[in-house]
């Protein structure tokens, strides 16, 4: 079918897919995916609403905590639709504009989030190497032009990618690897040439998640010079201790990813199961394990909880 054909009575369709050798309405699916939907949910807005009430909280490094929330909930409500329309109603069938516009928002917003995260690698090496000069150089201002940089960069890299496989026409299989929609997994149903997408798609990586990627590793190499010249032991682990929770969020975030990166364009032969589970994992475990690893490893969200719960406490016993 070409790209004209469109329009006509007959709309393109893709046929989205669930778990590999599991029924497409399987329970055993269907209620875990809700569960790690909620905790999503519930993990995120309750980070963003205690930093919101907290004026404890209203530093830098809590403001990127919340724009990587914020990531975390865009990227996760994006594929909410598809992945319980397959796994609770089995409905698979989903329109191509749908499933470009879905493609658009879960890449930009993993565009997002690896932008939020080299901003708190910034934050971490300016709180640990030049700690006299925090205040001065992480002003309100200088946040608030980080995030709509982040925010315009997640945006506008991504357009391209829309609009090139948008003009692609597709002519074989219409069934799609996953239960979202992927630029990677459209690109191998376009049966004609996807050179300038792939270099568009591979160019795009490398200047942003490979830029990001090299400059959080330069920070965290001038961090651990700057924690290893501090002559007290006590004062290097208080230091590192301030880098564990970002520190998690990165590998959270890049191992599924340049897992699922390197599987589409070198894993063809393995088997469709390992395909699903690590674009899955890419999307779903950065979201509900963030607010877990800030929570419990941050000192001020974790008091904040505790005074939550014993009020509540007491206000049930009243």
């Amino acid at each position: 079918m070409s790209a004209s054909n469109r329009t006509g009575p007959s709309p393109l369709t893709f046929i989205l897919t669930g778990i590999p050798g599991l029924p497409m309405s399987s329970y055993w699916m269907a209620l875990p995916l809700c569960c790690l939907y909620l905790l999503m949910l519930l993990g995120n807005c309750t980070l963003l609403w205690m930093i919101k009430t907290d004026h404890s909280l209203h530093t830098p490094m809590y403001y990127f905590l919340s724009m990587l929330a914020m990531a975390d909930l865009g990227l996760s409500l994006t594929t909410l639709p598809t992945m319980l329309a397959v796994f609770c109603f089995k409905s698979t069938s989903f329109r191509f504009e749908a499933c470009i516009v879905q493609m658009y928002f879960i890449h930009s917003f993993s565009e997002i989030e690896s932008g939020v995260l080299v901003a708190m690698a910034f934050d971490r090496f300016i709180a640990i190497c030049y700690p006299l000069r925090y205040a001065s150089v992480l002003t309100s201002t200088l946040i608030m032009k980080a995030g709509a940089a982040i925010f315009m960069r997640g945006i506008c890299v991504v357009l391209p990618v829309a609009v090139l496989i948008k003009k692609m026409p597709f002519c074989r299989s219409r069934v799609l690897s996953h239960s979202f929609c992927l630029h990677q997994d459209l690109l191998r149903l376009v049966c004609g040439d996807v050179r300038v997408n792939s270099v568009y798609g591979l160019t795009m990586v490398m200047l942003t998640k490979g830029l990001d990627s090299l400059t959080i590793l330069l920070s965290y190499t001038m961090i651990i010079r700057a924690i290893l010249s501090i002559i007290s032991q006590e004062a290097r682990a208080k230091a590192f201790s301030t880098c564990i929770s970002h520190l998690c969020a990165i590998l959270i975030f890049y191992i599924p990813l340049l897992g699922l990166s390197v599987m589409h364009r070198f894993g063809k032969h393995l088997p469709p199961l390992t395909h699903a589970l690590m674009a899955d994992a890419y999307l779903l475990v950065p979201p509900v394990l963030n607010p877990l690893v800030y929570s419990w490893k941050t000192k001020q969200i974790r008091r904040r909880i505790l005074i939550l719960l014993c009020q509540r406490r007491s206000q049930q016993h009243a």
